[in-house]
Formats: C-alpha cells, structure tokens, sequence
C-alpha cells in the first residue's frame, strides 16, 4: 500500500468535530482579548478616538464596498443594474439615511479626515474609470452618414437639453450652485439631463440578451456619439468656469492638447504598443505603465488648464490603439478593482454630499425634483424616439430606442459631481440630478416591457437590425443597409464596462 493511498485512522465524527472546537475557542479568544482592551483603545481621547486614521480609513472602505455590493447583487436580482445599488449604498452612508438617523455613528466611522482621504482614491478610481471609458468608445464602428443615427443624437440630446435650460431657468434658487456665471450653470443642467449612461447601457443590453441585436446595437452607437458630444461640451462649459485664467487660454489650450493627442501621441502610442507586444515581457512590463501613466499625466494636465481631471482621462483612453490584444487584457485588469472598489468610493464621496433632507418641506423643492425627472423621461422619449419614428423606424422599436437611451446611471452621477465641485449647481441640486439619475435608470427595464419587449431565448443567434420604413416611398420597408446601421458585433457588445 502506497503512502498517497493510506487514509487517516480515527473516527469520522471526531475529525469532522476539530475544526468546530477550533472556531470555538477562537472566537472565545477574540471576545476575551476585546472584552479586556477594546475598550481602552475604542475610548482614546482626541478626534480620532484612540483609532489610528489609517485603521479608520480601511474600516470605512470596507463598509463603503461591502454595503455597495450587497445593494448591487440585491438589485440584480429584481432585474436593475448593479450600479443602481452602488449608488443607493453611497446614499445610505450620507446625511439621507445614516446621518439622519444616527449621525453619531456617521460621524465615528466617516470624520472629516477619512471623507478627504476617500475623496482622493474616489478622484483616482473616477480617472481609472473615465479612461477605460475612453478606450471602450468605438466611434469606427458609427458611420457618419447614418442619418437615423444623426437624427436619434439630435432629438435624444436636444429635446433633453431645452428642457433642462428652461428648468434651471425656472429654479436658480433651488439649483443654481456659488458660481456667479448664470449661463454655464443654465448650459450645464440642459447638458445634465441629455446625457445617456454608456456603460450602463451595455450592462442593461447585456441583462436583456439585446447586445447582439440591431436595436441594441444601434442604441449603443447612439450613446458612443452622444457620450463625445456631451464630454466635449462639458469641456466648453468647464472652460467658461474656469478660474485659472481666462475663457481664450483655457479652450487654448484644450484645443492644442486635443490636436496634439491626435496628431502626435495617438501615432506615437500606436508605435510604442506594437514594439512592447513584440518584445518578451513588454506587454505585461511596459503598457500598464505606458497607459495608465499616460491617463493620470493626462488627467493632472487638464486639471492644471482648469478642466476636470476626468476629461484628460477620457481623451486618453480614445487613442489607445484599437485591437490590442495585450491593451484589452491590462483593461480587463484595470476594470476589476476599479469597478470593485474605486467607483463605489466616488458613489460613497458623491452620496456624502447629497442631503434629501435638505430638501426639507418646502412643496417647491419637491415640485422642482419631480418636474426634473418627468421632463428628462419625456423629453428622452420624445427626442430619440420620436427622431427615430420621422426616419421610418417602427414605433414599438422606436419607444423602446427612447426607453434604452433614457438609462443615464453612472454618467449622469460623474456629471452632477463635477458640475457641485465647480460651483455650477448647490447641494440641492446635486441632490436632484442624482436622483434622477437612479430613477431613469431603473425605469429602462420596465419601460420596455410595457412597450411589449420580451427577452430573447438565449440560443446564441444574431438578432436582425430594425426594420426601418422609408417616408419617403410611402412607408414600403428599406433594408437596415440603407441607412448604414452600425453592424452587429461578432461576440459582445462593443463598450463592456461591467457595472
């Protein structure tokens, strides 16, 4: 008889029972040694209360994660997006919940030195993001000549845009921010409410088993446009805000960095990625440091010519050359901790900063929150919808269009974030895009099976584009062809941003 197969004497039930004493007396050990100096390291004296800031800082992380994945899993599992739990759980941990019903506790677990603390790794984790965001933008795969395509980005962001002006018009004393420039703070909340949430938009087609149809597709494509119209007007608004200098230096310079980033560093990064993935080792030593560094450089410039950090991430990440296998991997990586921990830390500093008590009792506060979310759901309806019935797309497909580009989610909330930090929109109106941004979202599911939409059978196959009627030739049925839809891609949608 072998060694490998000789089994261990003594009775099973024994054996089975060690490791129970064992947890036993462990737990015996750790309530005896807390029992006897807990106490007198919890009840220090000063402001940190006898717990080091470094501990302090680690506990609230843990919370801050396992609270926002709990809540996202949780929401999973009634058909919303993970992202929308993520948000609640920085809610949760500001003063609309734990700061209302037991400040105390809020106050021990998240002092004034963990929130700034966390704020710098929510700064990081949102330029991360921004970047990843930028490299999964597929702007070959839309065809400029589409003109359903051009009238969807048209409707889906103007109708939005005039509602949103004609409401920040209507409520400065609810919404404006500090800022004394009146006609960026109206710019920035028509922006605010047009935008569409891409990656969550992939993540909802994805749940749905709609990434691989035409419908989806196209929807994608419509966001992939809008998400570059809305950063680069972002930008424009930015620049009017700046305090670093005047509005001409800033666009200056934006406009030098982007001519720059396309002619010079996207050629030059396409060369220094090829040689890295030719040489031994290069593509795990040298392009998380070549791309990665390059987005931080990237965000601290912008930030430097008065932009947010992000915008210079996102810039970044559009000319990461396209088809790199070893590019896709280091994001692949980059996207786990990243999703896992750095964003729900930026959901955790923005929930901080949203106070719905700070609504208070007042009817117009309330009015104001309620008319905001009806106006970005019509308007959104109104917009893509209705432009992609005038190009001749059936009506069902066309509401559903309307319903999918009415998911803003993450988007939405990094918008509303930078427009607070820059003065553009108060406390109470942070609280109400934020709002907004949740409630639009989890309606993208429910709309569209009001609008009779079913999940496919998952059997793999590719799902034909919509069927768009020409208004022109009385409304006889035109191949997807002719007007130059963005074809389907061959095994997933093409921005993945798991959130």
């Amino acid at each position: 008889m072998t060694l490998s197969s000789t089994r261990p004497m003594g009775p099973g039930p024994l054996r089975s029972g060690r490791p129970t004493v064992g947890m036993a007396a462990g737990l015996v050990v750790l309530v005896s040694a807390s029992v006897v100096w807990g106490p007198g390291l919890v009840r220090g004296g000063g402001e940190h209360s006898g717990i080091d800031p470094t501990a302090r800082f680690l506990l609230a992380v843990a919370v801050i994660v396992l609270l926002s994945h709990l809540l996202g899993t949780l929401l999973r599992r009634f058909g919303q997006p993970a992202v929308i739990g993520e948000i609640v759980g920085g809610l949760l941990l500001g003063p609309s919940a734990l700061g209302w019903v037991w400040p105390s506790a809020q106050a021990w677990l998240l002092p004034t030195e963990v929130k700034s603390t966390i704020s710098m790794a929510a700064q990081l984790g949102l330029v991360t993001f921004m970047f990843l965001l930028g490299c999964e933008l597929r702007m070959e795969r839309v065809r400029a000549g589409s003109t359903a395509l051009a009238a969807t980005v048209v409707g889906g962001m103007g109708l939005p845009f005039l509602a949103g002006l004609g409401i920040a018009v209507a409520a400065p004393d609810v919404l404006r921010g500090t800022s004394g420039h009146h006609t960026s703070y109206a710019l920035f909340f028509g922006l605010a409410l047009s935008v569409t949430a891409l990656p969550v938009l992939a993540r909802v087609l994805v749940d749905l088993r709609m990434d691989r149809s035409g419908l989806g597709t196209f929807a994608l494509a419509g966001a992939a446009v809008g998400d570059g119209v809305a950063w680069l007007a972002l930008t424009v608004v930015l620049a009017m805000t700046s305090a670093t200098g005047s509005v001409a230096a800033t666009v200056g310079m934006t406009l030098a960095l982007v001519t720059a980033t396309v002619l010079v560093v996207r050629p030059l990064l396409a060369s220094a990625v090829h040689a890295a993935e030719k040489r031994q080792g290069g593509a795990k030593l040298l392009l998380p440091m070549m791309l990665l560094v390059g987005a931080v450089a990237y965000a601290a410039v912008t930030q430097m010519i008065g932009l947010h950090p992000v915008i210079g991430a996102f810039l970044f990440g559009t000319v990461v050359p396209r088809g790199s296998r070893a590019a896709e991997r280091m994001n692949e990586q980059l996207q786990g901790f990243t999703l896992a921990v750095l964003l729900p830390l930026f959901f955790a500093g923005v929930g901080l900063n949203v106070s719905v008590r700070g609504l208070g009792l007042d009817p117009w506060h309330w009015f104001v929150l309620v008319g905001v979310v009806t106006a970005a759901t019509v308007a959104k309806f109104a917009g893509a919808g209705g432009a992609a019935m005038v190009v001749g797309m059936p009506r069902n497909e066309a509401m559903r269009l309307g319903a999918l580009m009415n998911c803003r989610g993450v988007t939405e909330v990094v918008v509303a974030g930078i427009g607070w930090e820059a003065g553009l929109i108060s406390t109470n109106g942070l609280t109400v895009l934020v709002l907004m941004a949740l409630v639009t979202t989890a309606l993208t599911g429910p709309l569209l099976k009001a609008f009779g939409f079913r999940p496919p059978a998952a059997t793999g196959a590719v799902a034909p584009p919509p069927v768009l009627k020409s208004p022109g030739r009385g409304g006889s049925p035109v191949p997807a062809s002719a007007v130059r839809l963005p074809s389907p891609p061959a095994k997933r949608a093409p921005h993945t941003l798991e959130v």
